[in-house]
């Protein structure tokens, strides 16, 4: 007895490949696609960006902060619309660091240029809107190529639009993500952010006090005004739970020529 239709091989049957039977596959897919990519396109070292998804670019803060006021002449005043406005009036004030990023990223990427080939590094975010597309837009403005390390969320995560096409990537595990981010970064700049940028910054630094990295990698943490609000590291060292030497392992700016003469001067041999 012969079989008129032969069964589907493996690797096409797309209900196994999503499957949790297959999920060593597919996270071994999300290590091995980027790597063939950034090796097709000779990326070998990045400088990657990380801070608020939220962040507006100042005409669409000023935009938000008009509707809201709109809102408030046309509604009876309550605790919400109030709210509102005090967010609305704190985004018109972090627009600032959508400018300074994407000037940040603009003068890195031109400085990228005059370097000798292997020394060379290519801008990379996460991918989405905000800070991340700040960094996308800089690397554009210079004539650079840049990376997006996407991922697939229920909100706020969609590719912005001025990462080169062939270097945006879709990622499912967040833990693969991370893995590109950090291991060919050469350096990294936090902006003012929330909870996804405390992750990421904190585990840098974490791989760092514990030297689980293979070299030391300059962390600027852009924006004192607020992360010394949020965050005090001073503190920190009082109560014995981290060393007075880790806060050595990153360096504050708060302009773009700070930030870029401190990583040019680290990555300079």
């Amino acid at each position: 007895m012969t079989r008129e239709k032969r069964p589907e091989k493996a690797y096409k049957n797309l209900d196994f490949l999503n499957s949790s039977a297959a999920r060593t596959i597919r996270i071994m897919c999300e290590y091995t696609e980027p790597l063939t990519r950034f090796q097709e396109h000779g990326v070998k070292n990045t400088v990657v960006f990380f801070g608020s998804a939220r962040t507006l670019p100042a005409q669409a803060a000023q935009k938000e902060f008009s509707k809201i006021e709109k809102l408030m002449s046309d509604s009876h005043l309550n605790e919400e619309l109030k709210e509102a406005k005090g967010i609305a009036e704190a985004r018109q004030r972090m627009s600032r660091y959508y400018d300074e990023a994407a000037e940040l990223a603009e003068l890195l990427t031109k400085w990228s240029e005059s370097l000798p080939e292997e020394q060379r590094f290519v801008i990379c975010s996460g991918g989405g809107p905000g800070i991340m597309e700040a960094s996308n837009l800089g690397a554009s403005r210079a004539g650079g190529k840049s990376i997006g390390l996407n991922i697939s969320l229920p909100y706020e995560q969609m590719p912005n639009p001025y990462i080169s096409e062939e270097l945006l990537f879709e990622f499912h595990y967040f833990f693969m993500r991370k893995f590109w981010l950090v291991h060919p970064a050469k350096a990294l700049v936090a902006f003012p952010g929330g909870f996804g940028t405390f992750d990421e910054l904190f585990e840098v630094l974490t791989l760092e006090q514990t030297r689980k990295l293979p070299s030391r990698i300059p962390v600027v943490i852009y924006g004192s005004e607020y992360w010394k609000k949020v965050i005090d590291f001073d503190f920190m060292v009082e109560q014995g739970v981290i060393d007075r030497a880790d806060l050595d392992l990153f360096e504050f700016a708060d302009t773009p020529h700070e930030a870029f003469e401190y990583i040019k001067g680290k990555l300079t041999p």
